[in-house]
C-alpha cells in the first residue's frame, strides 16, 4: 500500500451505505431534529465552517442550522428572491429531436410542482447542495430532502444529521441530488453580513432608546428624603423617558457621543455596507435593488446590465440541470414524452432597444455579403413558417415589376439606407418589422 492509498484510508470516514428501503420513500426514513434557533454569531458561523471542511467527518448540520437563522435578514430575502424571480420568469419549453415545442410537456412545466422544483434547484447556488426524491405516480410531485441529511462528500442520506449510516443515493433512481462537495452556497459570505447588520440594528434600537427622547435629570437634597420619594412617584407617573435622580452634592455628566453620532448616521451607514456587501455576494451589483445617493441613470443601466449576465448565466445553468440524463429518465417514470434528443431550453426574450440597433448593421451587411434568412429569423426571435418556401417565391413575385427585367425591384420601396424611416409617428417595433420585411421580399436575379 503507497503513501496515497494509506492516507486516504485514514481520511475517509467509515460509512455504512443500506440497502433502498423497500416500497418506502428515503425521505421517510430518516430523523428529522428542529433548527437550533439560538442566538448565532460570528464564532458560531466560524465553527460551522471549520465543521464542513474537515477532512475526517465533515458536517454541515451547523452551517445549514446558521443559514436558516440568516435567511430570515428582509433584504437578503429581497435580493434572492429577485434572482430567482429572473428564471421563474423565464419562458421555458420542452423540445423534440427536430426542434417543435411538445405540448405535453407545457403543462407540467407551468404546474405548481415543477415551478416549485426550480425554486429549489436554485437553492444549489445558496446553500451548495439540494435533493428531491419523486414520489411514484401518474402525477409528477416530489419530496425535499433535507440538507443536514445530505452528505455529498459520502454520496449518502444519512438517517441522523449527525450520522455516518445512510443511503447511496446514487443507487437510487428517483432521489436526485445536485450540487459538489466543495460547494456551501453564497450564503456562506453573506452570513457575517447578516449577523453583523443584525447586532448594529440591535444597538441602534438601543441608541434610540436612550437618546431620542429627552433626558429629565432631577436633583435634590440628600438629607430631604421625602422630597426625594415625592419626585420619584411624580415622574414615575409621567412617562416612560429617561430619568436620572441626583443629590445636588453630586457632579454629574452625560457624554452620549451626540458630536460624532447626532442623528444615529454610522448605524445607518453601517447597515447600509451590509446590505450593499450581500447585494454584490447574490445579484453581482447593488444599484438594481437600492440606489445610492450618487448614482444616475447611467450607473443604474451599467449595473441592470451586469445583472442581466448573471441571470443568464443561471438560465444556462438550470438548462444543464434540466438536461441531465438523469432528471430526464425521472420524467421517463411518469410517461412524460422526454428523451429521444429531445431537450429543455428557455426562450429567448427580445430586446427592442438592441435589436433596433442591431438591425442597421445587419441591413448592411447583407448588402455586402450574402446572409442566411436563417440568421434574421434567429437573431430577431421570429417562427419560420412551415411553407417557408412558398411564401418567399410569392413575395419574390410580388416585389418584381410586371414587364422589367428580372430582379428590377419596386421603385416605390422604401430605401434601404434608412431601414425603418425616421418617422416619429412609427414605432420601433413597427420600424423593425418594415425593415425586416424589406429583407425577406427582394428577389434576386441568379
Amino acid at each position: 500500500m503507497d503513501a496515497s492509498q494509506a492516507n486516504k484510508q485514514v481520511n475517509s470516514p467509515e460509512v455504512t451505505k443500506l440497502p433502498p428501503p423497500e416500497g418506502q420513500l428515503v425521505v421517510n426514513q430518516t430523523i428529522i431534529r428542529p433548527i437550533d434557533r439560538q442566538v448565532k454569531d460570528i464564532g458560531y458561523w466560524r465553527m460551522g465552517h471549520i465543521a464542513a471542511e474537515r477532512v475526517i467527518y465533515p458536517n454541515r448540520v451547523r452551517l445549514y442550522d446558521l443559514y436558516a437563522d440568516v435567511e430570515l435578514d428582509g433584504h437578503l430575502k429581497g435580493v434572492w428572491k429577485k434572482r430567482v424571480s429572473g428564471v421563474l420568469n423565464k419562458k421555458l419549453h420542452y423540445h423534440d429531436a427536430e426542434g417543435h415545442v411538445v405540448e405535453e410537456m407545457d403543462k407540467v412545466i407551468k404546474s405548481s410542482p415543477f415551478r416549485k422544483m426550480i425554486r429549489e434547484l436554485m437553492k444549489e447556488k445558496s446553500h451548495g447542495i439540494t435533493g428531491m426524491e419523486f414520489i411514484p405516480g401518474s402525477k409528477f410531485a416530489w419530496k425535499k430532502i433535507n440538507r443536514k441529511h445530505i452528505k455529498p462528500e459520502t454520496g449518502i442520506i444519512a438517517i441522523e444529521q449527525f450520522g455516518t449510516e445512510g443511503y447511496d443515493y446514487n443507487q437510487l433512481p428517483l432521489v436526485w441530488v445536485v450540487g459538489d462537495p466543495d460547494n456551501y452556497g453564497f450564503l456562506l459570505e453573506c452570513a457575517p453580513y447578516a449577523l453583523y447588520k443584525r447586532g448594529t440594528l440591535a444597538d441602534w434600537s438601543q441608541f434610540s432608546e436612550i437618546f431620542g427622547m429627552p433626558i429629565r435629570v432631577v436633583k435634590y437634597d440628600t438629607n430631604d428624603l421625602k422630597t426625594k420619594i415625592e419626585l420619584k412617584t411624580v415622574l414615575d407617573d409621567s412617562g416612560s423617558a429617561l430619568v436620572l435622580m441626583v443629590p445636588k452634592q453630586a457632579e454629574f455628566e452625560i457624554i452620549d457621543g451626540k458630536t460624532t453620532n447626532a442623528d444615529g448616521s454610522i448605524y445607518s451607514n453601517f447597515k447600509e455596507c451590509c446590505n450593499q456587501e450581500m447585494s454584490v455576494v447574490v445579484l453581482g451589483v447593488t444599484e438594481t435593488t437600492t440606489a445610492s445617493n450618487t448614482s444616475g441613470y447611467a450607473q443604474s443601466k451599467v449595473h441592470s446590465d451586469q445583472q442581466m449576465e448573471i441571470t443568464k448565466e443561471d438560465l444556462e445553468d438550470m438548462e444543464t440541470l434540466l438536461n441531465e440524463d438523469k432528471f430526464l429518465s425521472i420524467l421517463q417514470s411518469y410517461n412524460l414524452p422526454v428523451g429521444n434528443g429531445g431537450s429543455f431550453k428557455y426562450e429567448e426574450e427580445v430586446n427592442l432597444d438592441n435589436l433596433s440597433k442591431r438591425i442597421v448593421v445587419d441591413m448592411q451587411v447583407a448588402k455586402k455579403v450574402p446572409v442566411s434568412d436563417d440568421y434574421f429569423y434567429d437573431t430577431y426571435g421570429i417562427p419560420k413558417p412551415d411553407n417557408y418556401n412558398e411564401l418567399k417565391k410569392k413575395m419574390d413575385q410580388e416585389r418584381v415589376i410586371p414587364g422589367a427585367d428580372p430582379g428590377t425591384e419596386d421603385p416605390r420601396l422604401e430605401d434601404e439606407d434608412d431601414p425603418g424611416g425616421d418617422s416619429p409617428q412609427m414605432s420601433r417595433w413597427n420600424q423593425l418589422r418594415l425593415v425586416l420585411a424589406n429583407f425577406f421580399g427582394p428577389a434576386r436575379a441568379d
